[in-house]
């Protein structure tokens, strides 16, 4: 069983920068990859980003690549979503997820499942809440 408890979201403006947190409890976070997800005003909630358990490859959806960054630190069973030049179309309910890590290594090189989401998010956290003004 995992616990995921999230942080670090609030009101900002646009072309400012949050990073979000989220810190699991519970056993060998190593052997979970962690993702985020957001849901906006009225839509569904969408992938965004994931990372592997090791925390050397990752994963985003299109539309946040350049902006948003995922990382982890094991060590502080956490992972972080750096979100850079926020706009107002990013106003979202974030939540951070988590799913054993079934990827694979093969000559040296991590490979995701195909799957989308790229892992099985199992657990998943309350959200924190993220407003962009203009």
């Amino acid at each position: 069983q995992v616990q995921l408890v999230e942080s670090g979201g609030g009101l900002v403006k646009a072309g400012d920068s949050l990073r979000l947190s989220c810190t699991a409890s519970g056993r060998a976070f190593n052997t979970y990859a962690m993702g985020w997800f957001r849901q906006a005003p009225g839509k569904e909630r969408e992938f965004v980003a994931a990372v592997s358990g090791s925390g050397g490859s990752t994963r985003y959806v299109d539309s946040v690549k350049g902006r948003f960054t995922i990382s982890r630190d094991n060590a502080k069973s956490t992972v972080y979503l750096q979100i850079d030049n926020l706009k107002p179309e990013d106003t979202a309910e974030f939540y951070c997820a988590a799913g054993l890590d079934k990827g694979r290594y093969y000559d040296g090189n991590y490979y995701w499942p195909l799957t989308d989401p790229p892992a099985d998010f199992t657990y998943w956290g309350q959200g924190t809440q993220v407003t962009v003004t203009a």
